[in-house]
């Protein structure tokens, strides 16, 4: 695949990825999502560690200069990490959507969640269907 989409990792269709760790997946932003807000990212507020999130449920809010968007939680679990300094820093997501930007680390109550995940070869061809 390519930068903009790797191949290592998963995606759900509302722009998540997802990279599995140790039993947990780390969880961030697509390029295509930072791309949407036009890499203007003012502000990102996250759940707090120990934070209980649903799959398909709303976990956080990214801000751009034009609009708020909501990240959705790709696997129900629990949170157990956040990136400190993209509060702080926002702009680091949209500088590094897939290494430095990562917004959260949940521990899965069920693997079966990542199922429903797209590899990135079909988010490239959802990606292309959506247009």
């Amino acid at each position: 695949m390519s930068e903009f989409i790797p191949g290592n990792l998963q995606y759900a269709k509302t722009h998540e990825w997802v990279r599995v760790e140790d039993g947990e997946v780390v969880v961030g932003l697509s390029a295509y999502a930072v791309e949407q807000m036009e890499k203007e990212i003012v502000n990102v507020d996250l759940p707090q560690p120990g934070a209980k999130v649903e799959k398909g449920g709303s976990f956080g809010v990214v801000d751009s200069i034009k609009s708020a968007f909501d990240i959705y939680s790709p696997v129900s679990g629990e949170v157990t990490k956040v990136n400190s300094p993209v509060l702080e820093k926002p702009e680091i997501v949209a500088e590094s959507p897939y290494q430095n930007g990562w917004l959260v680390r949940i521990r899965m109550n069920n693997r079966n969640d990542l199922n429903d995940l797209m590899n990135a070869a079909q988010y490239e061809e959802f990606l292309k269907s959506s247009e």
